[in-house]
């Protein structure tokens, strides 16, 4: 077996952490599973849940990430990989291979997903997109 770096138990209950609105969007809310600290940054682990209705998305971008996947636990949403559009719904999971071009778009009001990223800092940067992303799905207005 190979030597790893030093790692140590996490066990994170949904009352353990909350969901807050800081993160890499200011339209989702994140809640840490304490993998992070567990793991000494070499994988974060967050619940990302719909906090607003989707207006402009994401925008294309990448992320510098050796590993990423995304469990979609409820709900659905919609991504643009590079040229491709992709409807992920509750069960799916998808790999997001690294470097690859995406825009996530379109999502559901009760969209929640679990993300795995190592490394727990990977950074996000902007780029060009490859081709039109269609327009996000209005949600439906709420009774005053």
């Amino acid at each position: 077996m190979t030597p790893t770096a030093v790692t140590h138990f996490s066990h994170n209950r949904p009352t353990d952490t909350e969901f807050r609105d800081e993160g890499l969007r200011d339209f989702f809310q994140y809640r840490d599973l304490g993998i992070a600290a567990a793991t000494n940054g070499r994988v974060i682990a967050q619940l990302v849940r719909a906090k607003n209705a989707p207006e402009h998305g994401t925008g294309w971008h990448i992320h510098k990430a050796e590993f990423h996947i995304v469990l979609m636990l409820k709900g659905w949403a919609r991504f643009m990989y590079e040229d491709r559009e992709t409807l992920v719904t509750a069960g799916d999971c998808v790999h997001q291979a690294p470097g690859i071009r995406h825009f996530l778009f379109d999502y559901s009001e009760d969209m929640e997903y679990l993300e795995v990223v190592g490394p727990a800092d990977f950074e996000t940067v902007d780029v060009e997109g490859p081709c039109a992303v269609p327009a996000p799905t209005p949600w439906p207005e709420k009774a005053a």
